[in-house]
């Protein structure tokens, strides 16, 4: 069973950072590129980055420079870095991965970033 459990999310003050966490499970994570998305109250969700097995990372012009991808292979882990926070941030953030030709979506990890 595919398994993404996201963390790291919270409140934060405008210009803040927060780092968010994606821990999978079920499928080789070595082998599979990761996907960094975000859906704010009654917007589709976007992608923000992903990054490949071999650790070449990909960015939404808007986001780049602000927001680093990462990975930790022996940890299983994915990693969100968001710097310099705006109120525009706000939103559930989602790690996605591929695994059994299927995509799979973690429960998401809520952001605020208050004025």
């Amino acid at each position: 069973q595919v398994r993404l459990v996201e963390s790291g999310g919270g409140l934060v003050q405008a210009g803040g950072s927060l780092r968010l966490s994606c821990v999978v499970s079920g499928i080789t994570f070595s082998s599979n590129a990761i996907g960094w998305y975000r859906q704010a109250p009654g917007n589709q969700r976007e992608w923000i980055a992903d990054i490949t097995s071999g650790g070449i990372t990909n960015y939404d012009d808007s986001k780049k420079g602000r927001f680093t991808i990462s990975r930790d292979n022996t940890k299983n882990t994915a990693y969100l870095q968001l710097n310099s926070l705006k109120p525009a941030d706000t939103a559930v953030y989602y790690c996605f991965a591929v695994g059994g030709g299927l995509g799979h979506w973690g429960q998401g990890t809520q952001v605020t970033v208050s004025s």
